[in-house]
């Protein structure tokens, strides 16, 4: 993966309402809060000054209850929602200075969404459904059916081409319209709680699909979820987002272990610490582990920075010497019994 930004986005607002320069003014000259914007504008903020970037290849997902503005803020990346101020840059491009045909071109070769409804058309055949996108771009038939037949192979559906979309089950379809999001080879995703309508058992085996094919295709994705437990699952970082506001980016990792604020410690209260932290977050430094307690065991037990928490503790119930952090080959950290107890009463009293 990449350093380099895909998607950047700065200070950017959503105002819902007639005056919205007038009610954002007012924010920034007076410090309005969303209540008295909605009092004295009759307005609503969706999206309150949001700056991000996101990675190539990286899965971004952004979470927050309902009304946080997660789903308002992703209809801007391709600006089915126009901002009301900020400036928004997809690989490069200045989408908010794209022109109105421009602007197609830049949806339909750039961008590709997956929705929570599925959103597949009932009149086409599951294969034509994942052609769309190709035969917008004036693709000839033979070659967008070819296209999109080797697309549903990836996606596991290569058998079903011929269905219609009410002849498959809730998983299958949003496994079509995430093929048919894939057909033009977007360079981004952008995936609103693509699974949160379907049983939980097929929502798991979704995202196990989905972290399969991101492996295979790394597309860079922005991914809106709810669900925490979704998030740490899929993301390779996580956004927080409460009244429009971005309140916290990070690792789920870093979001468990240092919470910007109540708000966010309440947030992953529930999360096991088992799921998200690994021995580089647990670790004392061999530095300073050498300073307190000399030379260590050589038939001490040793892992990598991102054994998980739950093996840590698997070895610590087999053995009681420490525990050994290697990176490189060379020797790291140090954990003790000590440290993994620590770690897993405050993640107890968090909840």
């Amino acid at each position: 993966m990449s350093d380099a930004p895909v998607i950047e986005i700065s200070n950017v607002w959503k105002i819902f309402g007639a005056r919205p320069q007038d009610a954002l003014r007012a924010i920034r000259e007076e410090g309005l809060n969303k209540a008295q914007v909605l009092a004295r504008y009759n307005a609503v903020v969706g999206v309150a000054d949001v700056s991000l970037s996101v990675k190539r290849g990286e899965i971004y997902c952004i979470m927050g209850l309902s009304g946080s503005g997660k789903s308002t803020l992703v209809r801007h990346f391709n600006r089915l929602l126009e901002p009301t101020d900020g400036k928004i840059l997809v690989e490069g491009t200045d989408v908010m200075g794209l022109g109105t045909k421009d602007l197609q071109e830049f949806r339909n070769r750039k961008i590709g969404m997956v929705f929570q409804n599925f959103a597949l058309m009932p009149h086409r055949s599951v294969l034509d459904n994942v052609a769309m996108p190709l035969e917008i771009r004036q693709i000839s038939k033979n070659e967008r059916m070819r296209q999109a037949a080797a697309i549903l192979d990836i996606v596991e559906l290569g058998a079903w081409g011929s269905k219609f979309a009410h002849e498959l089950s809730g998983g299958m379809q949003q496994r079509v319209g995430l093929a048919r999001a894939l057909a033009a080879n977007p360079d981004v995703l952008l995936m609103d709680e693509p699974f949160s309508a379907l049983d939980p058992l097929i929502r798991r085996q979704l995202q196990d699909e989905f972290i399969r094919l991101s492996k295979i295709l790394k597309k860079t994705t922005i991914f809106i979820t709810h669900d925490l437990d979704e998030a740490v699952r899929i993301g390779d970082r996580i956004a927080i987002m409460r009244d429009g506001r971005l309140v916290q980016t990070g690792t789920a990792e870093e979001i468990v272990m240092n919470p910007a604020d109540d708000y966010v410690a309440n947030f992953v209260a529930g999360i096991s610490r088992l799921k998200v932290l690994h021995a580089h977050a647990v670790m004392e430094p061999i530095e300073a582990y050498l300073q307190r307690h000399g030379p260590i065991s050589a038939d001490a037990a040793r892992v990598g920075p991102q054994e998980t928490l739950s093996t840590l503790i698997h070895l610590a119930i087999d053995s009681d010497r420490d525990i050994i952090v290697q990176d490189g080959g060379q020797d790291v950290g140090v954990i003790s019994r000590t440290d993994i107890l620590r770690t897993i009463v405050e993640g107890t009293e968090m909840s």
